[in-house]
């Protein structure tokens, strides 16, 4: 029988070359600072890239620094994100995450981050409530340039269709399957260009195969 690994490997590579031609293949560039990117990322959850943007900035001209916030009656953070949606559950973890980084780092710093083995890195993120595998990974690949891939539902859905990763794979799953097979300078080009294609080709709903450049390498399409 065929090595389901190098079935995989051979997937991924063509995969990426297929994306790479078709859009391009991005290059890193630093996000900012990356306590930013933390707090904005948790204001992304379950809303649009507009809200999240919007949420951010108010957020930022409501309070003076991140000391404001985390001073601040919870209510006054959540007004401030209110147009990111969810803001009661966001408002919280924000000021949490915040006060333990405060607590434990002595500063609003996350820049230490990227002297850590990605895993520790990644399991001292995720020990925050709201802060899964894809919002650590944003952190430290987008803002630390870290070898972190993130995994959200459009990276998901790509790559279980072409089977990448098995049909019914977690997002965790996904991103331990690409970590293991890829190496770490896809990673930035490779999530860039699958949140595109998911939001432009392979759609949840009626996507649109016959045009699509995986479509030869599909397991979705071919079954």
């Amino acid at each position: 029988m065929p090595d389901p690994d190098l079935i995989h490997i051979t997937k991924l590579a063509e995969m990426y070359r297929r994306l790479g031609e078709r859009y391009g293949f991005p290059q890193w560039r630093s996000h900012g600072d990356a306590v930013d990117e933390l707090v904005m990322t948790i204001l992304s959850q379950n809303t649009s890239d507009v809200n999240t943007g919007r949420a951010f900035a108010s957020l930022k001209a409501a309070f003076p620094g991140w000391q404001a916030v985390v001073d601040a009656p919870t209510e006054a953070v959540i007004e401030a994100i209110r147009s990111g949606g969810l803001a009661n559950q966001k408002a919280p973890r924000i000021q949490n995450a915040l006060r333990r980084i405060l607590a434990e780092r002595g500063a609003f710093d996350l820049d230490w981050l990227a002297e850590l083995p990605v895993g520790e890195a990644r399991a001292w993120l995720t020990q925050f409530d709201g802060v899964g595998n894809k919002t650590a990974s944003i952190v430290l690949l987008f803002s630390l340039h870290r070898p972190a891939f993130p995994v959200d539902t459009h990276v998901q859905r790509v790559c279980r269709r072409v089977g990448v990763a098995p049909a019914n794979a977690s997002a965790d799953r996904v991103m331990a399957t690409v970590e293991e097979l890829a190496p770490a300078e896809w990673y930035y080009p490779l999530h860039i260009n699958l949140i595109r294609h998911g939001r432009e080709m392979c759609k949840a709903r009626n996507p649109r195969c016959e045009k699509c450049v995986l479509n030869e390498i599909c397991a979705w399409y071919r079954a």
